[in-house]
């Protein structure tokens, strides 16, 4: 008869941790365990253990997991593969044996080709280990880049995340942040206390409403843990398994109950502004958008949403931030965003209402060119495929960049009360005519030629029929069609083969 005593006693040392009472004082801190937390994320009774009596290296203590637990479970049914380190076990830290379980659980998600997902809550790199921790980042961060795009990468920062821990999170596709809890930053505020003099609070620092404002690192900003756990579990629904899987047409969608409004929602003085998001609500099927980064770059807005019950990405100005104008930090998000639905096979659909580039002189120091440039290129890469709707006005090179026929786009469709040119009429007058204009000593005179020549402007070269005659505009739409569309749209380019040149690999503007 076998001898179970000793492997039991074991196992309810991994099952314990880090302790009864450093669990106690993870809780008082107001976090989750670490178990706890994948008994909340996972289907239940469904999470497989691996590596549970992984000690860790170069101790005689024998701490059993080494801090981080690992194994797969499912998620919608779906199965995923997860590892959760814990905050009660040195802290978290990575050490060569705590790394060695990750890379084996990331290498074995690429295998069957399904997600991973790591909750991050960590104190760093393992100081007593040196190099075999630093060894251990690297190793990891490989098989961020190597999987990137091969299977959905998603980190959960539930705890800290600091100096070259957070390049793993970095290089995945989606961050999720918990308020109060999360925090990622390459140096603490004791180091810039040291070195710079300056005073800083980690979460002022780092924090999870720095990160999804201002920084634009993480993608998702929660209340609490387990509000973060059912958004984890919503994107899941949106995004396939693996670059080769292809989600179902779902068929318990809703359709919207006022579809037919959208010229109502759409204000035919270009100066006023509106909310897109109504306009996507109301061409979609129901309750189904699921915004990205909701809190950065606000004059851009993107997401997943189902039309038809057919998954989609969906890329948008927003004329209430800004005009709706593009700036740096709009065009990294929707291109980041175009990229990640390029190489899992989601169809784009843009909605176009933009001004053009936000200008400035902060705005071209740091790098609009370069950085707009990322959005252009994301564009003409992606292959899936691509629908393009211009509602309102589409001006100068932000008309090129949001998705033009020129990219490759497979549909473009505008509005009747469109305009589509270089520049608005306004700023064209003033450059087309502005000897003749100053010419006349007469006011009303000269208010009645800029009068008149905006007029002409407007009828000759502001229209989308001008682009249509052309063929860069497949079909002007009646507001009230658009759905009916772009479901066709999206149906007949829905088995789309596109190659590109054969190479190694472009070279975006990064």
């Amino acid at each position: 008869m076998i001898n179970n005593q000793n492997w039991l006693e074991k196992k309810n040392l991994a099952l314990l941790s880090g302790g009864q009472e450093k669990i106690e004082k993870q809780k008082q801190l107001g976090k989750l365990t670490a178990r706890e937390r994948i008994g909340l994320l996972l289907d239940e009774n469904s999470f497989q253990e691996t590596d549970q009596l992984v000690v860790a290296a170069f101790s005689d203590k024998k701490n059993y997991t080494d801090g981080v637990i690992t194994g797969f479970g499912k998620i919608n049914n779906q199965i995923v593969a997860i590892y959760s380190q814990d905050f009660t076990l040195n802290g978290g830290s990575l050490g060569k044996n705590h790394a060695k379980k990750i890379i084996k659980i990331m290498d074995m998600a690429a295998k069957i080709g399904c997600p991973i997902i790591g909750l991050l809550d960590s104190g760093g790199a393992r100081i007593q280990e040196g190099i075999h921790a630093l060894s251990g980042f690297g190793d990891i961060f490989f098989r961020n880049t190597r999987y990137s795009g091969v299977i959905p990468q998603i980190s959960i920062i539930l705890g800290p995340c600091a100096g070259g821990a957070v390049y793993s999170p970095a290089l995945t596709d989606f961050i999720f942040t918990v308020e109060n809890i999360s925090q990622m930053f390459i140096t603490g505020p004791s180091v810039i206390k040291e070195t710079l003099h300056q005073d800083v609070t980690k979460d002022d620092l780092g924090g999870a409403i720095i990160h999804n404002t201002k920084s634009g690192v993480a993608h998702f900003l929660c209340k609490n843990e387990i509000e973060c756990f059912e958004k984890v579990k919503k994107l899941l629904y949106y995004i396939p398994r693996n670059y080769l899987d292809q989600k179902e047409t779902l068929d318990n969608y809703i359709e919207p109950e006022n579809n037919q409004i959208l010229d109502q929602l759409i204000p035919n003085n270009q100066n006023k502004s509106y909310d897109i998001k109504k306009v996507i609500n109301t061409v979609f099927d129901k309750e189904s958008f699921f915004e990205i980064q909701e809190f950065f770059a606000q004059n851009i807005v993107i997401g997943f949403a189902t039309l038809s019950g057919k998954i989609t990405g969906i890329v948008a100005n927003q004329p209430m931030i800004m005009a709706g104008t593009i700036d740096i930090d709009a065009s990294e998000k929707a291109a980041r965003f175009i990229r990640f639905c390029d190489s899992f096979s989601i169809p784009i659909i843009t909605l176009v209402d933009v001004p053009g580039f936000l200008p400035g002189i902060d705005q071209e120091h740091n790098g609009i060119i370069r950085r707009g440039a990322k959005l252009l290129y994301a564009y003409a890469q992606a292959t899936v495929p691509k629908i393009t709707l211009i509602l309102r006005k589409a001006f100068g090179g932000a008309y090129i960049v949001m998705g033009s026929k020129q990219l490759g786009a497979d549909f473009n469709f505008a509005f009747p009360n469109a305009q589509i040119a270089v520049l608005g009429a306004n700023a064209a007058i003033s450059i087309l005519h502005e000897k003749t204009l100053k010419s006349e000593p007469n006011i009303e005179m000269r208010n009645q030629k800029h009068s008149n020549l905006l007029e002409n402007y407007e009828k000759e070269f502001l229209t989308p029929y001008i682009a249509a005659e052309y063929g860069y505009i497949d079909e002007i739409i009646d507001p009230n069609e658009t759905r009916n569309k772009l479901i066709s749209a999206l149906l007949i380019c829905e088995n789309k083969v596109e190659k590109l040149p054969a190479k190694k690999h472009g070279n975006i503007p990064l």
